[in-house]
Protein backbone atom coordinates (compact mmCIF):
# COMPACT_ATOMS: atom_id res chain seq x y z
CA UNK A 1 0.00 0.00 0.00
CA UNK A 2 1.02 3.62 -0.24
CA UNK A 3 3.75 4.79 2.29
CA UNK A 4 3.47 7.60 4.84
CA UNK A 5 5.03 10.06 2.36
CA UNK A 6 2.25 9.63 0.13
CA UNK A 7 -0.31 10.48 2.95
CA UNK A 8 1.81 13.49 4.64
CA UNK A 9 1.21 15.19 0.71
CA UNK A 10 -2.03 14.45 -0.38
CA UNK A 11 -2.15 17.11 -2.94
CA UNK A 12 1.17 15.96 -4.81
CA UNK A 13 0.41 12.82 -4.59
CA UNK A 14 -3.18 12.53 -5.03
CA UNK A 15 -3.73 10.85 -0.93
CA UNK A 16 -6.52 12.29 1.11
CA UNK A 17 -6.74 9.73 3.79
CA UNK A 18 -5.36 9.41 6.79
CA UNK A 19 -5.11 12.97 6.72
CA UNK A 20 -8.11 14.43 5.36
CA UNK A 21 -11.67 14.95 6.56
CA UNK A 22 -13.24 12.04 5.10
CA UNK A 23 -14.06 8.90 8.25
CA UNK A 24 -13.53 5.88 6.71
CA UNK A 25 -13.78 2.56 7.67
CA UNK A 26 -10.07 1.48 7.70
CA UNK A 27 -8.94 4.51 10.05
CA UNK A 28 -5.32 4.72 9.66
CA UNK A 29 -5.30 2.99 5.87
CA UNK A 30 -3.58 5.42 3.46
CA UNK A 31 -5.19 4.96 0.11
CA UNK A 32 -4.78 6.21 -3.45
CA UNK A 33 -7.31 8.48 -5.06
CA UNK A 34 -9.88 6.16 -7.77
CA UNK A 35 -9.54 8.71 -11.65
CA UNK A 36 -11.58 6.45 -13.83
CA UNK A 37 -12.53 3.33 -14.06
CA UNK A 38 -12.77 0.83 -17.63
CA UNK A 39 -13.94 -2.85 -18.04
CA UNK A 40 -12.05 -4.70 -15.36
CA UNK A 41 -9.65 -2.34 -14.57
CA UNK A 42 -9.81 0.65 -11.96
CA UNK A 43 -6.82 3.79 -12.65
CA UNK A 44 -6.05 6.05 -9.79
CA UNK A 45 -4.81 10.01 -10.28
CA UNK A 46 -0.89 8.33 -10.33
CA UNK A 47 -1.83 6.61 -13.33
CA UNK A 48 -1.39 2.87 -11.38
CA UNK A 49 -3.89 0.18 -13.15
CA UNK A 50 -5.68 -2.06 -10.56
CA UNK A 51 -7.93 -5.09 -11.93
CA UNK A 52 -10.61 -4.97 -10.17
CA UNK A 53 -11.07 -9.36 -9.21
CA UNK A 54 -13.44 -8.49 -6.71
CA UNK A 55 -15.73 -5.96 -7.94
CA UNK A 56 -14.88 -3.54 -5.16
CA UNK A 57 -16.95 -5.55 -2.39
CA UNK A 58 -18.66 -8.49 -5.27
CA UNK A 59 -20.60 -5.04 -6.76
CA UNK A 60 -19.24 -4.73 -9.85
CA UNK A 61 -21.34 -7.05 -12.81
CA UNK A 62 -21.14 -5.08 -16.12
CA UNK A 63 -17.65 -3.69 -15.52
CA UNK A 64 -16.38 -0.13 -15.09
CA UNK A 65 -17.54 2.79 -17.27
CA UNK A 66 -20.87 1.19 -19.13
CA UNK A 67 -22.23 4.32 -21.34
CA UNK A 68 -25.42 3.26 -20.91
CA UNK A 69 -25.98 3.16 -17.17
CA UNK A 70 -24.47 6.42 -16.59
CA UNK A 71 -26.74 7.90 -19.71
CA UNK A 72 -29.21 6.35 -17.56
CA UNK A 73 -28.64 8.07 -14.48
CA UNK A 74 -27.90 11.60 -16.53
CA UNK A 75 -31.10 11.42 -18.31
CA UNK A 76 -33.61 10.77 -15.27
CA UNK A 77 -31.38 13.46 -12.73
CA UNK A 78 -32.02 16.01 -15.82
CA UNK A 79 -36.11 15.32 -16.06
CA UNK A 80 -36.98 14.45 -12.02
CA UNK A 81 -34.08 13.63 -9.87
CA UNK A 82 -36.63 13.20 -6.32
CA UNK A 83 -40.11 12.50 -5.88
CA UNK A 84 -41.24 11.27 -2.27
CA UNK A 85 -42.68 7.91 -2.54
CA UNK A 86 -45.98 8.48 -0.58
CA UNK A 87 -46.82 11.41 -2.44
CA UNK A 88 -45.62 10.15 -6.40
CA UNK A 89 -44.34 7.17 -8.75
CA UNK A 90 -42.14 7.46 -11.46
CA UNK A 91 -41.84 5.65 -14.92
CA UNK A 92 -38.02 4.34 -13.82
CA UNK A 93 -39.61 2.67 -10.76
CA UNK A 94 -42.75 1.06 -12.57
CA UNK A 95 -40.97 -0.31 -15.13
CA UNK A 96 -38.07 -1.44 -13.38
CA UNK A 97 -40.36 -3.52 -11.27
CA UNK A 98 -42.14 -4.69 -14.20
CA UNK A 99 -38.84 -5.91 -15.45
CA UNK A 100 -37.69 -7.57 -12.06
CA UNK A 101 -41.16 -9.67 -12.32
CA UNK A 102 -39.88 -11.45 -15.46
CA UNK A 103 -36.66 -12.43 -14.17
CA UNK A 104 -37.39 -13.48 -10.10
CA UNK A 105 -39.00 -17.02 -9.37
CA UNK A 106 -41.44 -15.74 -6.74
CA UNK A 107 -44.85 -15.85 -8.21
CA UNK A 108 -46.42 -12.37 -8.79
CA UNK A 109 -43.78 -10.80 -6.98
CA UNK A 110 -43.78 -6.89 -5.39
CA UNK A 111 -40.59 -5.00 -4.83
CA UNK A 112 -39.61 -1.88 -2.44
CA UNK A 113 -36.69 0.16 -3.55
CA UNK A 114 -34.29 1.52 -1.10
CA UNK A 115 -30.38 2.34 -0.97
CA UNK A 116 -28.18 -0.49 0.34
CA UNK A 117 -28.22 -4.12 1.52
CA UNK A 118 -28.90 -3.46 5.05
CA UNK A 119 -31.56 -2.03 4.31
CA UNK A 120 -33.32 -4.59 2.02
CA UNK A 121 -32.84 -7.02 4.81
CA UNK A 122 -34.07 -4.64 7.52
CA UNK A 123 -36.98 -4.04 4.79
CA UNK A 124 -37.13 -8.11 4.63
CA UNK A 125 -37.70 -9.09 7.88
CA UNK A 126 -40.14 -6.34 9.03
CA UNK A 127 -42.29 -7.58 6.35
CA UNK A 128 -41.46 -11.01 7.21
CA UNK A 129 -42.83 -10.05 10.74
CA UNK A 130 -46.18 -7.90 9.85
CA UNK A 131 -46.81 -10.94 7.16
CA UNK A 132 -47.08 -13.13 10.39
CA UNK A 133 -49.17 -10.17 12.36
CA UNK A 134 -51.51 -9.96 9.48
CA UNK A 135 -52.34 -13.08 9.16
CA UNK A 136 -52.79 -13.28 12.98
CA UNK A 137 -49.98 -15.13 14.59
CA UNK A 138 -48.96 -12.01 16.19
CA UNK A 139 -46.41 -14.33 18.79
CA UNK A 140 -44.05 -14.89 15.68
CA UNK A 141 -41.26 -12.35 16.11
CA UNK A 142 -37.65 -14.72 15.73
CA UNK A 143 -36.34 -14.63 12.83
CA UNK A 144 -33.90 -17.42 12.64
CA UNK A 145 -30.29 -16.97 10.91
CA UNK A 146 -26.74 -18.76 10.98
CA UNK A 147 -23.47 -18.79 12.50
CA UNK A 148 -20.21 -17.18 10.21
CA UNK A 149 -23.44 -14.85 8.37
CA UNK A 150 -23.36 -11.24 7.15
CA UNK A 151 -26.44 -9.58 6.41
CA UNK A 152 -25.40 -5.62 6.70
CA UNK A 153 -24.93 -2.89 9.82
CA UNK A 154 -27.73 -1.51 10.54
CA UNK A 155 -29.04 -2.94 14.09
CA UNK A 156 -31.92 -4.67 12.14
CA UNK A 157 -29.52 -6.62 10.16
CA UNK A 158 -26.65 -6.91 12.55
CA UNK A 159 -29.13 -9.06 14.80
CA UNK A 160 -29.33 -11.53 12.40
CA UNK A 161 -25.87 -11.53 11.10
CA UNK A 162 -23.68 -14.12 12.75
CA UNK A 163 -20.52 -12.47 12.20
CA UNK A 164 -18.57 -11.90 15.84
CA UNK A 165 -16.50 -9.30 15.67
CA UNK A 166 -19.23 -6.57 13.89
CA UNK A 167 -21.68 -7.56 16.25
CA UNK A 168 -19.49 -7.42 19.30
CA UNK A 169 -19.84 -3.50 20.49
CA UNK A 170 -22.98 -3.46 19.38
CA UNK A 171 -24.19 -6.57 21.51
CA UNK A 172 -26.24 -5.08 23.95
CA UNK A 173 -27.77 -2.93 21.60
CA UNK A 174 -28.98 -6.37 19.38
CA UNK A 175 -32.01 -8.20 19.68
CA UNK A 176 -31.57 -11.64 20.87
CA UNK A 177 -31.55 -13.66 17.48
CA UNK A 178 -31.53 -17.51 17.70
CA UNK A 179 -28.37 -19.30 15.09
CA UNK A 180 -27.37 -22.08 13.57
CA UNK A 181 -24.72 -23.53 12.28
CA UNK A 182 -23.61 -22.99 8.68
CA UNK A 183 -23.66 -25.54 5.69
CA UNK A 184 -19.44 -25.35 5.56
CA UNK A 185 -18.65 -28.98 4.44
CA UNK A 186 -14.34 -27.29 4.41
CA UNK A 187 -14.95 -27.13 7.99
CA UNK A 188 -18.54 -29.11 8.92
CA UNK A 189 -19.58 -27.98 12.11
CA UNK A 190 -21.15 -31.75 13.06
CA UNK A 191 -17.95 -33.46 12.00
CA UNK A 192 -19.64 -34.96 9.44
CA UNK A 193 -18.91 -35.44 5.27
CA UNK A 194 -21.22 -35.60 2.51
CA UNK A 195 -23.22 -37.41 1.68
CA UNK A 196 -23.41 -39.58 4.80
CA UNK A 197 -24.11 -36.62 6.79
CA UNK A 198 -27.89 -37.28 6.01
CA UNK A 199 -27.82 -32.71 5.70
CA UNK A 200 -27.54 -32.71 9.72
CA UNK A 201 -26.53 -28.69 8.65
CA UNK A 202 -30.15 -28.28 7.28
CA UNK A 203 -31.84 -30.34 10.20
CA UNK A 204 -30.46 -28.45 12.83
CA UNK A 205 -32.82 -25.44 11.72
CA UNK A 206 -35.69 -27.31 12.32
CA UNK A 207 -34.20 -28.43 15.55
CA UNK A 208 -33.61 -24.52 16.54
CA UNK A 209 -37.43 -24.08 15.34
CA UNK A 210 -38.43 -27.06 17.70
CA UNK A 211 -36.26 -25.59 20.68
CA UNK A 212 -37.78 -21.67 20.08
CA UNK A 213 -41.22 -23.04 19.57
CA UNK A 214 -42.61 -22.96 15.91
CA UNK A 215 -45.45 -20.36 17.77
CA UNK A 216 -42.70 -17.29 17.81
CA UNK A 217 -40.61 -17.79 14.82
CA UNK A 218 -41.51 -15.41 11.56
CA UNK A 219 -38.53 -16.09 9.10
CA UNK A 220 -35.55 -17.82 8.15
CA UNK A 221 -33.06 -15.96 6.54
CA UNK A 222 -29.30 -17.11 5.18
CA UNK A 223 -26.92 -16.33 1.81
CA UNK A 224 -28.00 -19.44 -0.89
CA UNK A 225 -24.01 -19.02 -1.37
CA UNK A 226 -22.38 -17.87 1.74
CA UNK A 227 -21.11 -14.98 1.33
CA UNK A 228 -17.51 -12.41 2.49
CA UNK A 229 -18.00 -14.11 5.58
CA UNK A 230 -17.21 -17.66 4.92
CA UNK A 231 -15.83 -16.99 1.44
CA UNK A 232 -18.06 -18.30 -1.14
CA UNK A 233 -19.10 -21.84 1.17
CA UNK A 234 -21.34 -23.61 -2.25
CA UNK A 235 -24.12 -25.71 0.22
CA UNK A 236 -24.14 -29.41 -0.36
CA UNK A 237 -26.97 -30.60 -2.88
CA UNK A 238 -30.37 -31.16 -1.11
CA UNK A 239 -29.64 -28.56 1.44
CA UNK A 240 -32.19 -25.71 0.38
CA UNK A 241 -34.87 -28.14 -0.71
CA UNK A 242 -34.28 -29.70 2.58
CA UNK A 243 -35.02 -26.20 4.20
CA UNK A 244 -37.63 -24.85 1.86
CA UNK A 245 -39.16 -28.05 2.94
CA UNK A 246 -38.93 -27.21 7.37
CA UNK A 247 -39.91 -23.81 6.62
CA UNK A 248 -43.68 -24.87 5.02
CA UNK A 249 -44.08 -27.32 7.46
CA UNK A 250 -43.87 -24.46 10.24
CA UNK A 251 -45.00 -22.17 8.31
CA UNK A 252 -41.50 -20.26 8.68
CA UNK A 253 -41.33 -17.72 5.63
CA UNK A 254 -38.04 -18.49 4.24
CA UNK A 255 -35.85 -15.00 3.40
CA UNK A 256 -32.93 -15.40 0.84
CA UNK A 257 -30.35 -12.83 1.30
CA UNK A 258 -28.76 -12.32 -2.14
CA UNK A 259 -27.71 -9.22 -1.79
CA UNK A 260 -24.43 -10.40 -3.15
CA UNK A 261 -25.35 -13.56 -5.40
CA UNK A 262 -28.17 -12.26 -7.09
CA UNK A 263 -28.01 -10.52 -10.99
CA UNK A 264 -26.45 -13.30 -12.61
CA UNK A 265 -23.14 -13.63 -9.90
CA UNK A 266 -23.30 -17.34 -9.44
CA UNK A 267 -24.71 -18.10 -13.25
CA UNK A 268 -28.04 -17.84 -12.82
CA UNK A 269 -30.28 -14.49 -12.24
CA UNK A 270 -30.61 -15.70 -8.64
CA UNK A 271 -28.71 -18.44 -6.49
CA UNK A 272 -31.52 -20.01 -5.66
CA UNK A 273 -31.81 -20.55 -9.07
CA UNK A 274 -29.68 -23.37 -8.75
CA UNK A 275 -31.67 -25.53 -6.44
CA UNK A 276 -35.06 -24.71 -8.20
CA UNK A 277 -35.95 -23.09 -4.75
CA UNK A 278 -38.69 -20.28 -4.51
CA UNK A 279 -37.88 -17.85 -1.29
CA UNK A 280 -41.04 -15.90 -0.11
CA UNK A 281 -38.76 -12.95 0.61
CA UNK A 282 -35.46 -11.92 -1.34
CA UNK A 283 -33.33 -9.36 -0.55
CA UNK A 284 -30.49 -8.06 -3.46
CA UNK A 285 -28.35 -5.39 -4.04
CA UNK A 286 -24.71 -5.41 -4.93
CA UNK A 287 -25.10 -6.40 -8.67
CA UNK A 288 -28.83 -4.75 -8.45
CA UNK A 289 -27.06 -1.23 -10.24
CA UNK A 290 -23.43 -2.53 -10.81
CA UNK A 291 -22.01 -0.28 -8.55
CA UNK A 292 -23.59 2.60 -10.60
CA UNK A 293 -25.97 3.67 -8.19
CA UNK A 294 -26.78 2.91 -4.29
CA UNK A 295 -30.17 1.31 -4.52
CA UNK A 296 -30.57 -1.96 -2.96
CA UNK A 297 -34.63 -4.35 -3.85
CA UNK A 298 -36.90 -6.49 -1.84
CA UNK A 299 -38.78 -8.42 -3.51
CA UNK A 300 -42.12 -10.02 -1.48
CA UNK A 301 -44.36 -13.37 -2.58
CA UNK A 302 -47.59 -11.51 -4.01
CA UNK A 303 -50.14 -13.42 -1.81
CA UNK A 304 -47.98 -11.59 1.36
CA UNK A 305 -48.19 -8.22 0.41
CA UNK A 306 -52.03 -8.90 -0.27
CA UNK A 307 -52.14 -9.72 3.12
CA UNK A 308 -50.98 -6.22 4.45
CA UNK A 309 -52.89 -4.38 1.76
CA UNK A 310 -55.62 -6.44 3.03
CA UNK A 311 -55.20 -6.35 6.37
CA UNK A 312 -53.54 -2.77 8.08
CA UNK A 313 -53.70 -1.49 4.49
CA UNK A 314 -49.93 -0.12 4.94
CA UNK A 315 -46.78 -1.60 4.90
CA UNK A 316 -45.21 -0.02 8.47
CA UNK A 317 -41.93 0.73 6.88
CA UNK A 318 -40.70 3.69 4.75
CA UNK A 319 -37.23 5.71 3.80
CA UNK A 320 -36.66 9.18 2.57
CA UNK A 321 -34.80 7.53 -0.38
CA UNK A 322 -36.64 4.41 -1.16
CA UNK A 323 -38.13 4.17 -4.87
CA UNK A 324 -35.45 6.76 -6.34
CA UNK A 325 -36.16 7.84 -10.05
CA UNK A 326 -32.79 7.92 -10.63
CA UNK A 327 -31.47 4.93 -8.96
CA UNK A 328 -34.12 2.75 -10.17
CA UNK A 329 -33.05 4.18 -13.56
CA UNK A 330 -29.87 3.15 -13.03
CA UNK A 331 -31.04 -0.56 -12.03
CA UNK A 332 -33.26 -1.07 -14.84
CA UNK A 333 -30.60 0.19 -17.40
CA UNK A 334 -28.30 -2.28 -15.80
CA UNK A 335 -30.88 -5.29 -15.96
CA UNK A 336 -31.55 -4.47 -19.59
CA UNK A 337 -27.75 -4.32 -20.44
CA UNK A 338 -27.32 -7.92 -18.96
CA UNK A 339 -29.97 -9.25 -20.69
CA UNK A 340 -29.02 -7.49 -23.82
CA UNK A 341 -25.27 -8.89 -23.67
CA UNK A 342 -26.09 -12.14 -22.49
CA UNK A 343 -23.85 -11.91 -19.72
CA UNK A 344 -25.65 -14.04 -17.03
CA UNK A 345 -24.78 -17.61 -19.24
CA UNK A 346 -21.22 -15.62 -19.94
CA UNK A 347 -20.95 -15.65 -15.99
CA UNK A 348 -21.83 -19.52 -16.30
CA UNK A 349 -19.39 -20.31 -18.37
CA UNK A 350 -16.59 -18.02 -17.24
CA UNK A 351 -17.20 -19.14 -13.85
CA UNK A 352 -15.89 -22.56 -14.30
CA UNK A 353 -12.61 -21.34 -16.19
CA UNK A 354 -11.83 -19.40 -13.29
CA UNK A 355 -12.34 -22.18 -10.89
CA UNK A 356 -10.00 -24.28 -12.97
CA UNK A 357 -7.34 -21.72 -13.22
CA UNK A 358 -7.73 -20.60 -9.45
CA UNK A 359 -7.09 -24.41 -8.26
CA UNK A 360 -4.62 -25.49 -11.20
CA UNK A 361 -2.52 -21.81 -9.99
CA UNK A 362 -2.66 -21.91 -6.41
CA UNK A 363 -3.44 -25.42 -5.17
CA UNK A 364 -0.28 -26.73 -4.85
CA UNK A 365 0.30 -23.73 -2.22
CA UNK A 366 0.77 -25.22 0.93
CA UNK A 367 -1.34 -22.22 2.60
CA UNK A 368 -4.10 -22.45 0.26
CA UNK A 369 -6.36 -24.89 2.26
CA UNK A 370 -9.84 -24.69 -0.17
CA UNK A 371 -10.57 -22.83 -3.24
CA UNK A 372 -14.31 -23.19 -3.99
CA UNK A 373 -17.61 -21.03 -5.28
CA UNK A 374 -19.42 -21.01 -8.71
CA UNK A 375 -20.51 -18.80 -10.99
CA UNK A 376 -17.84 -15.77 -10.51
CA UNK A 377 -17.85 -15.59 -6.99
CA UNK A 378 -14.98 -17.56 -5.73
CA UNK A 379 -13.11 -18.03 -2.00
CA UNK A 380 -9.59 -18.90 -1.33
CA UNK A 381 -9.09 -20.27 2.27
CA UNK A 382 -5.88 -19.80 4.00
CA UNK A 383 -4.36 -22.47 6.48
CA UNK A 384 -1.16 -22.59 8.36
CA UNK A 385 -1.10 -26.41 8.17
CA UNK A 386 -3.21 -28.08 5.42
CA UNK A 387 -3.55 -31.49 7.03
CA UNK A 388 -5.07 -29.97 10.36
CA UNK A 389 -6.46 -27.21 8.67
CA UNK A 390 -5.17 -25.22 11.12
CA UNK A 391 -6.13 -21.51 11.02
CA UNK A 392 -3.46 -18.70 10.92
CA UNK A 393 -2.93 -16.92 14.55
CA UNK A 394 -5.86 -14.09 13.97
CA UNK A 395 -3.29 -10.92 15.37
CA UNK A 396 -1.28 -12.01 11.74
CA UNK A 397 -4.00 -10.81 9.66
CA UNK A 398 -3.01 -12.99 7.07
CA UNK A 399 -5.75 -12.33 4.46
CA UNK A 400 -5.35 -8.52 4.53
CA UNK A 401 -1.92 -8.75 4.43
CA UNK A 402 -1.98 -10.82 1.18
CA UNK A 403 -4.83 -8.77 0.29
CA UNK A 404 -2.58 -5.52 0.38
CA UNK A 405 0.78 -7.00 -1.43
CA UNK A 406 -1.93 -7.88 -4.10
CA UNK A 407 -3.18 -4.14 -4.41
CA UNK A 408 0.32 -3.24 -4.68
CA UNK A 409 0.70 -4.92 -7.62
CA UNK A 410 -2.33 -3.80 -8.97
CA UNK A 411 -4.82 -6.45 -7.78
CA UNK A 412 -8.13 -5.73 -6.06
CA UNK A 413 -9.38 -8.40 -3.61
CA UNK A 414 -11.45 -8.72 -0.87
CA UNK A 415 -9.96 -10.41 1.99
CA UNK A 416 -12.27 -10.98 5.24
CA UNK A 417 -11.49 -13.21 8.55
CA UNK A 418 -12.96 -14.96 11.01
CA UNK A 419 -14.50 -17.94 9.21
CA UNK A 420 -13.14 -20.52 11.43
CA UNK A 421 -14.85 -19.40 14.92
CA UNK A 422 -15.90 -16.23 14.32
CA UNK A 423 -12.11 -14.82 14.92
CA UNK A 424 -9.62 -17.47 13.40
CA UNK A 425 -9.58 -17.82 10.04
CA UNK A 426 -8.75 -15.94 6.66
CA UNK A 427 -10.09 -16.23 3.82
CA UNK A 428 -10.39 -13.68 0.43
CA UNK A 429 -13.31 -13.64 -1.79
CA UNK A 430 -13.43 -13.13 -6.06
CA UNK A 431 -16.16 -11.26 -8.09
CA UNK A 432 -14.57 -9.59 -11.13
CA UNK A 433 -16.62 -8.35 -13.45
CA UNK A 434 -19.00 -10.18 -15.94
CA UNK A 435 -16.90 -9.47 -18.83
CA UNK A 436 -13.50 -10.49 -17.49
CA UNK A 437 -11.65 -12.27 -20.45
CA UNK A 438 -9.14 -15.43 -20.33
CA UNK A 439 -6.22 -13.39 -20.42
CA UNK A 440 -7.65 -10.86 -17.55
CA UNK A 441 -7.93 -13.94 -15.57
CA UNK A 442 -4.54 -15.62 -15.87
CA UNK A 443 -3.09 -11.67 -14.60
CA UNK A 444 -5.51 -12.30 -11.79
CA UNK A 445 -4.03 -16.03 -10.29
CA UNK A 446 -0.58 -14.29 -11.65
CA UNK A 447 -1.25 -11.72 -9.27
CA UNK A 448 -2.84 -13.48 -6.25
CA UNK A 449 -0.25 -16.24 -6.37
CA UNK A 450 2.82 -13.72 -6.36
CA UNK A 451 1.42 -11.93 -3.26
CA UNK A 452 0.33 -15.07 -1.85
CA UNK A 453 4.01 -16.78 -2.17
CA UNK A 454 5.33 -13.08 -0.55
CA UNK A 455 3.22 -13.23 2.51
CA UNK A 456 3.52 -17.26 3.16
CA UNK A 457 7.55 -17.07 2.65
Amino acid sequence: MPDERHAESPGEFGYAHPHGRVLYRRARHPRPMVDRGEGVYLTDTEGRRYLDASGGAIVVNLGHGVAEVAQALSDQAARAAYAHPTMFTSRPAEDYAAALAEVVSLPDPRFFFLSSGSEAVETAIKLARQVQVERGRAGRYLIISRQQSYHGTTLGALAVAGKPKMRRPFQPMLADVPHIPPPYCYRCPFDLSHPGCALRCADALEEEIERVGPDNVAAFIAEPVSGATLGAVVPPPGYWPRVREICDRHQVLLIADEVMTGFGRTGRWFALDHWDVVPDVAAMSKGTAGGYAPLSVTAARGDLVADIVGGSGNFVHGGTFSHHPVTTAAGLATLRYLKQHDLIALVAQKGKRLGEKLRDGLGDLPCVGDVRGMGLMWGVEFVADRGRKAPFPPRRHFAQAVADTAFERGLIVYPTGGCVDGMAGDHLTLGPPFIITEEQMDELVTLLRGAIETEAS
